[in-house]
């Protein structure tokens, strides 16, 4: 994995305030040259460091408004086979491996209860799945952030 530095912090930060901003547009604001920008740019999606542009999407806006949270427990056995397979659901927006009673934490988007309990149901009928306890979400109290850490990072 890639870790920022104070001027990758600062181009991310930057292209928060403007996702349509061009590489020249940042390296002006920046005061680096264009090259820098365009090479750190794509150090940082090599090194894994900047995800997909679909991460941004809210699953409202595809049909899918609610969230809940899945607690699964896997057979030590196929476990492995499990998780690819749970993978492929693509209700399964997000996927942990954990420890505590449970072995993975899932986070799961519906249309709504009808929708939610189809895809459990489903996911209990995938070999490995031994049981699952779910937690739907009633409200988003705080999105994924990062400018925090970001400012943090970007300073010198």
């Amino acid at each position: 994995m890639y870790t920022l530095d104070a001027l990758d912090a600062r181009i991310v930060l930057a292209l928060d305030a403007d996702p349509d901003a061009t590489v020249l547009s940042l390296a002006r604001e920046l005061g680096v040259a264009r090259n820098t920008v365009h090479a750190r740019l794509q150090r940082m999606e090599a090194g894994g460091a900047l995800g997909e542009f679909s991460r941004r999407l809210d699953p409202a806006a595809l049909g899918h408004p609610m969230v809940a949270f899945l607690s699964v427990a896997l057979s030590q056995a196929s476990g492995p086979q499990a998780i690819a397979a749970l993978r492929e659901v693509p209700e399964v927006v997000e996927m942990h491996a954990t420890t505590g009673e449970a072995d993975l934490l899932l986070k799961v988007v519906a249309r709504d209860t009808a929708d939610l309990h189809r895809t459990t149901t489903s996911l209990l009928r995938v070999p490995g799945v031994v049981r699952t306890s779910t937690s739907i979400s009633l409200a988003t109290e705080l999105p994924p952030r990062y400018q925090g850490l970001l400012h943090r990072t970007a300073q010198p």
